[in-house]
């Protein structure tokens, strides 16, 4: 069976040897795709390969904040690769005294530090919900702690427990095609030739150069060459506009699947506002942040879930200088495309209509035009349609992370449930290797079947906690969801998978 990509013929392609075949081929060189190669290699799974489009891995991404399940799983993955995203992270500290300390003789004594935490309030700057930003503090509460790490910081903490020859940047798919014949499925890359090389070329003594001369690199037209792949497995963790899902969707009646949804909300923010006056910044410090790092801020007085999801949030961040992002629910032509004054005049009009103060809306009025920035928010749903429904996998591919059901950042588990699928797909993979069954079609099929009936009703539980939120009002809903998120045994999640 082929599945074809609609530019494929365009190109002309190089082909490996077709001795020449991988267990498994790993697409997307992000956390997701990154730790399930980590977990393969960990069960003993060599022969594989990651490939990702981009020309080069560069400082990009937000902040990730990884919470007791999604370290869980990394935990079952790897305990190399837990530990060292902990190290790596902004938040982790070692509570264990250093070699120094313990040799110091009297060491003068400290008051406990408050722990951080981020705070929700109402419009009032009344505290609704606190929820702490302490590793230890969650751990205490859910067995597993809390990190948050830039989504760069995370790729490469990743990406360097993986030998370098393993991961290849610069190798976009095209097409997929399953060679019943030889076993496999062959994948077909186009790279870049002049990127090729030396996927660093654009930094400077190890750091990276100005965006403008990385967007030139990626502007810039150059001599293309084309190489395929071939592996007994696929795992497309290419994230929500994935490449593989498309072409899986292509010419058949899973085609309205391939892209992504907008999923009725956008962000509208400002990272940095340079000048804001003494009053307001005295007034905000006082009512809204009280000593908080991150608040965010709602109308929790409505009533209903329906009417305060349509609400906007807006948090306010306040590290070394003040900025905000308002979560909006608009129409997608009124974000997409959009910069400057009208990012402005949007943002103020949402919050005038939810009956924000005014010292946030004065804070919106004082941004400068060319900070503004949007991002609309795009999802996979995970919950089955009554006509029809994706599959995440077809013989010997199969869909991981935001691939297979992305949604909105709200509850932070975007990259929390991708290594929740990490785990669960090398568990399986382990098993088709241990009994030999890599041509085993049929066994093949039950692991991924496994794998989704597993993943799925899951899924839908959090987007739809995602997308819902949960006002005031329905604080034993936030409790509740708390419990079945980061207090389930992971021991039968994995005892589960290998019945």
């Amino acid at each position: 069976m082929q599945i074809p990509y609609s530019q494929s013929m365009a190109y002309s392609f190089t082909d490996t040897p077709i001795n020449k075949i991988y267990d498994v081929v790993i697409v997307g060189a992000g956390p997701v795709g990154l730790a399930t190669a980590i977990g393969l290699r960990k069960r003993g799974i060599d022969n594989i390969l990651v490939i990702d489009q981009t020309r080069a891995f560069r400082q990009v991404g937000q902040i990730v904040d990884l919470l007791p399940n999604g370290l869980k799983a990394l935990k079952y993955i790897d305990h190399n690769a837990y530990e060292a995203v902990k190290t790596a992270s902004l938040t982790f500290v070692n509570s264990q005294p250093s070699d120094d300390e313990k040799n110091t003789e009297a060491i003068e004594p400290k008051p406990p530090k408050a722990s951080p935490e981020w705070v929700s309030k109402n419009l009032q700057g009344q505290i609704v919900r606190s929820v702490s930003l302490s590793f230890d503090v969650w751990f205490k509460k859910y067995g597993e702690g809390r990190v948050s790490i830039s989504w760069y910081d995370l790729q490469t903490t990743l990406r360097r427990l993986l030998p370098e020859d393993q991961v290849k940047p610069n190798h976009r798919c095209v097409n997929v095609v399953d060679e019943q014949e030889f076993g496999c499925v062959r994948l077909d890359c186009v790279s870049d030739a002049s990127v090729e090389a030396n996927p660093y070329a654009y930094w400077a003594d190890g750091q990276k150069n100005s965006d403008t001369q990385f967007q030139n690199l990626e502007s810039t037209s150059q001599s293309e060459i084309t190489t395929s792949f071939r592996a007994k497995l696929v795992v497309a963790a290419d994230g929500i506009n994935s490449t593989v899902r498309r072409i899986l969707c292509s010419n058949s009646s899973k085609q309205t699947f391939a892209n992504p949804e907008y999923s009725g909300f956008a962000a509208i923010y400002c990272r940095d506002l340079p000048d804001i006056p003494n009053e307001l910044r005295s007034h905000l410090e006082e009512k809204f942040f009280a000593g908080s790092p991150i608040v965010t801020v709602t109308n929790y007085e409505l009533s209903s879930a329906s009417a305060f999801s349509e609400c906007p949030r807006m948090l306010l961040i306040n590290r070394q200088s003040i900025g905000y992002l308002v979560h909006v629910p608009v129409p997608l032509h009124s974000v997409l495309g959009k910069s400057g004054s009208d990012l402005l005049d949007l943002a103020l009009q949402e919050l005038e209509k939810a009956g924000f103060p005014d010292a946030l809306k004065e804070l919106v009025r004082l941004s400068p035009p060319e900070n503004m920035l949007q991002r609309p928010y795009y999802i996979h749903r995970a919950a089955i349609s009554e006509n029809m429904s994706l599959a995440w996998s077809t013989p010997r591919v199969v869909l991981v992370g935001d691939a297979a059901h992305g949604m909105p950042p709200f509850m932070a588990q975007g990259a929390n449930q991708g290594f929740e699928d990490a785990m669960v797909v090398t568990t399986l993979i382990n098993h088709i290797a241990k009994e030999n069954h890599w041509d085993n079609k049929h066994a093949i099929a039950s692991a991924f079947e496994k794998y989704e009936s597993l993943r799925r009703p899951f899924m839908e539980y959090i987007q739809e906690a995602t997308l819902k939120q949960f006002p005031q009002s329905s604080n034993q809903a936030w409790l509740e969801y708390n419990q079945k998120v980061y207090t389930r045994n992971f021991d039968q999640i994995i005892e589960q998978l290998c019945v």
